[in-house]
């Protein structure tokens, strides 16, 4: 039996270069991962908002669909247009259960030869078991874990990443490609989209492990780039109005009450040329076709801001002003750049409209909060 939580975990190829940089280590998705760096994850936070972020985030799962059914057989697994997918563009996903829960939400991007996949890590192994049982008969689904993935985030980060690897700068979003990358010592290619987390501008770039260190201390050379923890993607993400699985989605949850309708293209709902045909395909379309008159007891997912200064952290009980209890908190946090608590919720459709007030039950205490569009803070995707 390990005599600490850390001598059981798996590490990235970064790991050595975490620990150098002074970064404090957690366990995380069976991972050991930096949480923080010294400089603290406010000023990490703010720095990504201002010039570019550099985060190791190896702990997630890549995947390769190859063959000429692949695009049919994934597509057979989710409620998104997958065959309609253009070569060179990435998409986000799915994966339902049965019951049309959500096993896990991903990325997929079309390379042509084959489908490139990025899961999340706590999910991964159940992930590609999961595929590789449904379609692996149509098409072949090879793991990745020889790759490594590093995500370059912020306004800055096409100056730093251009210089390494030209031609980035051409790229927009859910877009991407196989790019050569110089260091001071080697030369490599990698395959990068310009998306991300955090509703900056940025990249997400899959590399050769042996080749992680060096890209990563390349870009750290860079003087707009900075090393970023864990606890600031999360805060990141939850200001780009971005769900996190395991806590505001999970397999029990119906992507129609998650409120994520814009990642099921019409051709895939009733009526479009390939509706249905996912799993949990009935319940999903039945509350598509309720979506403007829920039945009584429906819930959908929120943005919340707190009306004190008060943080709201996730599982918090909300009331309606009768006392009734009307939702939870499934994240939440004080904002840095709102400099606000900020939370996502799901609560009773009765009270899901945009300005409704209700409270939040912290330590016995009601803070009034109320509800608000997502993102919390506008989107700078590089779109041309």
């Amino acid at each position: 039996m390990p005599s600490s939580p850390f001598e059981s975990l798996l590490i990235t190829p970064l790991h050595a270069l975490h620990i150098e940089l002074g970064a404090r280590m957690v366990p995380f998705a069976g991972y050991s991962m930096p949480v923080q760096y010294p400089m603290g994850l406010m000023a990490e936070h703010q720095h990504t908002r201002l010039s570019a972020g550099l985060f190791d985030v190896s702990h997630m799962g890549q995947l390769r669909l190859v063959g000429a059914d692949a695009a049919a057989a994934f597509e057979s697994l989710m409620p998104v247009d997958v065959m309609g997918l253009p070569v060179g563009k990435q998409r986000y996903g799915l994966l339902l259960n049965d019951d049309g829960g959500i096993v896990d939400d991903l990325m997929f991007f079309n390379r042509g030869d084959d489908i490139f996949v990025i899961v999340n890590g706590a999910c991964k192994v159940a992930d590609i078991a999961l595929m590789q049982a449904k379609i692996g008969s149509r098409c072949q689904v090879i793991p990745m874990p020889e790759m490594a993935l590093l995500a370059l985030q912020g306004p800055k980060a096409v100056d730093a990443l251009a210089r390494l690897a030209p031609g980035v700068e051409k790229l927009v979003f859910m877009t991407g490609g196989t790019f050569t990358v110089q260091t001071d010592t080697q030369k490599f290619d990698v395959f990068l989209t310009r998306s991300g987390y955090t509703g900056e501008d940025g990249f997400e770039i899959s590399v050769h492990s042996s080749q992680a260190e060096a890209l990563a201390r390349a870009l750290l050379a860079q003087p707009e780039v900075k090393p970023i923890g864990l606890g600031a993607r999360n805060s990141l993400r939850l200001e780009a109005g971005l769900c996190l699985h395991g806590n505001d989605i999970d397999a029990t949850t119906n992507p129609v009450e998650a409120n994520l309708l814009w990642a099921m293209q019409k051709v895939r709902r009733t009526g479009g040329a390939r509706e249905g045909g996912f799993p949990g395909a009935h319940k999903i379309l039945a509350a598509l076709a309720q979506i403007d008159n829920p039945p009584e007891g429906s819930k959908k997912r929120v943005g919340l801001v707190a009306l004190e200064r008060i943080p709201v952290r996730e599982h918090t009980l909300l009331q309606d002003e009768q006392g009734n209890t009307v939702g939870e908190v499934t994240s939440g946090l004080l904002s840095p750049t709102v400099d606000k608590p900020i939370v996502m919720a799901y609560v009773k459709t009765s009270v899901a409209d945009i300005g409704t007030k209700v409270n939040a039950v912290v330590r016995g205490k009601l803070v009034p909060m109320e509800v608000c569009p997502t993102p919390f803070i506008p989107p700078r995707y590089f779109r041309g």
